[in-house]
């Protein structure tokens, strides 16, 4: 496992930040009481929690082309038939996935392919599982043709009410390859996937899911 570098700074100025609270404390109350302890201890949970929440785990993907992979870690939230209104304009299989704040925030490409569309859109910080924080939310779109059946997948981050920032990682026209990064969601969040209609869906609501080991869907 390894730290992501999107953390380096927030991992230092929290770290910062900590450090001067207990010097301060201890400069203003000298004398060692249970309540310095217990604020040690606030102190190294917390800071234990930002670091782990940037963490990159050591995952290898078992690629499959026929097989489209979640995108994040999390609980499935979602399964429903929508209409994509902006980019495929046409009716999908929205699978939603939330990311609790205890979750690995780093995201990845479901599928092989040419990624055909990229934008970023502002907006407000609904929580994450209301059903308008995939419309109204800050988040970012990504479509993605596969390599080989030339179907498309839009999948969006969409940020949360803690989570405030939405870190790309890639350009638009990237050659995707299955299970790389495409980019982290800052602090609790969520992921929706736009499959086809005839895609065999191979989650259900409720189930916990692994970013590049569990298999949501597969191509018909």
């Amino acid at each position: 496992m390894k730290i992501h570098k999107e953390g380096y700074r927030v991992i230092a100025v929290i770290f910062l930040v900590l450090a001067l609270i207990l010097i301060a404390i201890n400069v203003l109350f000298c004398a060692q009481t249970l309540i310095h302890y217990a604020l040690y201890v606030v102190a190294a949970i917390f800071y234990f929690l930002v670091v782990r929440f940037f963490r990159v785990p050591n995952r290898t993907i078992d690629s499959d082309e026929n097989a489209i992979f979640s995108p994040a870690d999390g609980e499935i939230v979602v399964i429903e038939e929508v209409m994509e209104p902006e980019y495929l304009k046409d009716n999908r299989r929205q699978i939603s996935i939330f990311m609790s704040p205890l979750n690995v925030h780093v995201n990845y490409f479901p599928i092989s392919g040419l990624l055909k569309y990229k934008k970023y859109h502002p907006g407000k910080f609904l929580v994450a599982w209301h059903p308008k924080s995939s419309t109204l939310n800050e988040r970012s779109t990504m479509v993605v043709e596969h390599s080989s059946n030339g179907k498309s997948i839009l999948f969006r981050q969409i940020a949360g009410f803690v989570a405030r920032r939405i870190v790309p990682s890639v350009e638009l026209n990237h050659q995707a390859i299955q299970g790389d990064e495409f980019g982290m969601i800052k602090f609790g969040s969520r992921v929706d996937v736009f499959v086809p209609l005839d895609a065999k869906i191979n989650v259900e609501i409720g189930q916990k899911v692994t970013a590049k080991k569990t298999i949501i869907a597969y191509f018909e």
